[in-house]
């Protein structure tokens, strides 16, 4: 009997792994709606600047003499700032604005900081050499207190940002697994906010409200929201790209007017419905840099779980060439490796509603996983590693690993989901 396979490419960091399903398992590939991007990028954002929404110009807000800060992506986010960076300096300097009072703060909340390498990737090689850049830290002395929001929240956020006379945020809007989308605010806490903000805001991730597609009624994004209007924006320009990472479409103007538009074009694109939960979903972050850590590429985990039956199986293709990617992450995975999963899980959740700490709560999540599905990843990480400190089944080959599940089941349906990191799969049943 001849069997007719559908084949699927997904990323792996810089290159690509091959999967074939048999057609009578294959349930389909949960793509973006792919929209094409714009012919020129630079164009748009342009027309963005000139048309901004629910605010001035950025030249009509700017003065001469007046210090800006911008701030952009880390190196662990696509935003192609080097396309956004030269229109909007251009304005600036029409406005008066000399390059010496304008600073360039990378958000990097609490990663690493951005090394000069990726700054030149990052911002492009002549701002990069003429702007003065620097990364934000969230354990700086000098953060400077804006007041709690209404969650409790106190606001720090970088001295140099605060200090500027315009004040400006750049990004990409995405979803986001516990802050509903990226983007907008997001800019701010975490982008450049202290370490005890940042913990506080997380804490919040127990709430059912605090997923994924879910703005109005996000404690998490809500609470963001305010930490930002407490630090000041006076002017945001974000963008929504698409699978390619080409640009559909550039907002501008007001830090919530611009970017309440802008997360209608991300639900229309990136939430996508399929037909029921699946018994095996195979999940690529998209590769680097979505999955140049397993800190980052966890995220296409939690996607990956939103359409999988429970019980069943999440095969996870993430490359993680920069190892684990949070050092408490790592620590607090050990510290309970020894515990069954539901036990672990159990400790984990109440060790951190007691005291919330960044980086465990990534622990919380993948131990949560395990519980509840089979995890299977294809990686650079340490095999024993994977197995008895994640509890994550480590293979060699995807394709090895489905024809074995399909043997076990062969009525096993199974879903693909390529860009995982910023890809919501809704069942439409149950």
């Amino acid at each position: 009997m001849v069997v007719r396979l559908t084949t699927v490419s997904l990323a792996y960091g810089k290159k690509s792994v091959d999967v074939s399903i048999p057609d009578e398992n294959f349930m389909m590939v949960a793509w973006p709606k792919e929209i094409p991007g714009c012919a020129d990028p630079s164009l748009e954002i342009i027309r963005a600047l000139k048309n901004p929404i629910g605010s001035p110009r950025i030249s009509e807000i700017a003065k001469s003499g007046n210090s800006v800060a911008i701030v952009v992506d880390d190196a662990t986010r696509p935003a192609p700032t080097h396309i956004m960076l030269p229109p909007l300096l251009k304005e600036l300097h029409e406005a008066g604005i000399k390059r010496e009072n304008i600073t360039i703060i990378f958000a990097t909340g609490t990663h690493r900081p951005v090394t000069k390498d990726e700054a030149v990737r990052l911002l492009g090689e002549e701002i990069a050499r003429r702007y003065r850049w620097i990364n934000h830290d969230c354990d700086a002395d000098d953060l400077v207190y804006k007041g709690k929001t209404r969650f409790g929240t106190p606001v720090y956020v970088n001295r140099i940002y605060d200090d500027a006379d315009i004040k400006i945020l750049t990004g990409d809007i995405t979803l986001h697994y516990y802050a509903g989308f990226g983007g907008g605010r997001k800019s701010i806490l975490p982008g450049i906010s202290g370490r005890e903000t940042i913990q506080k805001n997380h804490s919040m991730l127990f709430h059912p409200s605090a997923r994924a597609g879910l703005h109005e009624g996000n404690p998490i994004s809500e609470d963001m929201t305010e930490a930002a209007k407490l630090a000041g924006a006076d002017f945001i320009i974000n963008v929504v790209l698409n699978s390619k990472k080409e640009i559909v479409k550039a907002f501008a103007g007001d830090l919530e007017a611009a970017f309440l538009e802008g997360i209608k074009l991300v639900r229309r694109m990136y939430i996508v419905r399929v037909p029921e939960p699946a018994d095996i979903t195979i999940a690529s972050p998209g590769g680097h840099p979505f999955d140049i850590n397993l800190y980052q590429a966890h995220k296409a985990i939690y996607f990956a779980e939103q359409a999988t039956k429970r019980g069943g199986h999440i095969v996870v293709l993430a490359e993680c060439p920069d190892g684990i990617g949070n050092k408490t992450f790592e620590e607090w995975m050990k510290k309970y490796c020894e515990l069954p999963s539901a036990e672990a899980l159990r400790r984990i959740e109440e060790a951190l509603k007691s005291r919330f700490l960044l980086g465990a709560h990534k622990a919380y999540y993948i131990t949560r996983t395990t519980v509840n599905y089979r995890l299977h990843m294809l990686s650079s990480l340490d095999k024993e590693q994977l197995r008895s400190v994640y509890r994550i089944d480590p293979i060699d080959d995807v394709q090895s690993l489905i024809n074995m599940l399909i043997e076990e089941n062969p009525d096993a349906k199974i879903l693909v989901l390529p860009m995982g990191n910023e890809t919501l799969p809704v069942p439409e049943r149950e």
